[in-house]
């Protein structure tokens, strides 16, 4: 059987969309895909981090986390994204990620790569759906195969049943409000199955 080769590719400021990309990454190690978990670039001036504990704090916990290149879409036939939503769109560090993607899309190199996407905000209604919508909307642009948890397993329900992508909710104490540990690993598992049919035909 093919080993899919699984990136997952988050941005995160205090730590929502990292936990969330490493609880991808064991679920993608379990459904027998080679994973590899990197972050993009952080934009944000020195002076914004070090106003905010919670930010500084965890930049300096992932400073050993490799930052993502295009090596890494390249490498990858599955692709999960983790990203905060902002002001219901795609966090800028991602949206640049995404953007500076010209010459491997021209050379057709992201048609076909499998991707779905996870996101937060600071409540349930805050941007969520937009975020992940926005960011499927670059998908097709792409030629890329989105694949969405839909409602394809009852965890869904549990973690708020978001058919187009894992969300969660940020509460003031910067946990998470929802379990979504769970609706998590199925999309990740999903995504890793859709994948491996792909890459066998």
């Amino acid at each position: 059987m093919y080993m899919v080769k699984l990136a997952v590719i988050y941005y995160s400021s205090t730590g929502t969309n990292y936990q969330l990309a490493k609880w991808a990454e064991e679920a993608g190690k379990e459904a027998g895909a080679e994973v590899k978990v990197v972050k993009v670039p952080e934009l944000a001036p020195e002076a914004a981090i070090a106003s905010n504990p919670a930010w500084k704090a965890h930049v300096e916990e992932t400073k050993d986390v490799p930052e993502a290149t295009s090596d890494d879409i390249e490498w990858a036939d599955a692709i999960i994204f983790s990203v905060p939503t902002r002001f219901g769109n795609v966090a800028s560090q991602m949206k640049q990620f995404i953007d500076m993607q010209g010459g491997l899309w021209a050379s057709g190199k992201t048609v076909n790569k499998v991707v779905s996407a996870m996101t937060s905000a600071q409540n349930a209604h805050g941007g969520q759906e937009a975020t992940v919508l926005a960011l499927y909307t670059s998908m097709m642009h792409w030629g890329a195969i989105i694949v969405p948890p839909g409602y394809t397993d009852q965890v869904l329900f549990g973690a708020g049943g978001n058919p187009y992508g894992t969300s969660v909710s940020q509460g003031q104490d910067g946990k998470m409000v929802e379990d979504v540990q769970a609706a998590v690993k199925h999309q990740a598992r999903r995504t890793v199955e859709i994948a491996q049919k792909v890459a066998g035909s």
